[in-house]
């Protein structure tokens, strides 16, 4: 397939490989111990309190409203929750 380049989309720095390139090119786990752990990335401990996930299951029409509340709308049923929960004992 020889087809023409558009100037617009060729990277000179980053040029398309070759098959050659490909013949030496490794995976990750073949890389070096040293390498494959400065190229992980690992998410450091939270620092503020965790929340936990959990599936809640809300009428089409609740959903609906709480959505269309904007973003945040999961933090402001969280606070709600928080409220009842101080009015009412569980």
């Amino acid at each position: 397939m020889n087809r023409k380049q558009d100037p617009e989309l060729t990277d000179n720095e980053n040029p398309e490989w070759t098959e050659n390139i490909f013949k030496k090119a490794m995976t990750f786990s073949e890389l070096p111990q040293n390498l494959q752990k400065t190229l992980r990335r690992v998410r450091g401990p939270n620092k503020l309190p965790t929340k936990k996930q959990v599936a809640i299951r809300f009428d089409d029409d609740v959903l609906t409203a709480l959505r269309a509340s904007g973003k945040g709308w999961q933090t402001r049923v969280n606070d709600a929750m928080r409220e009842w929960l101080g009015l009412h004992s569980p």
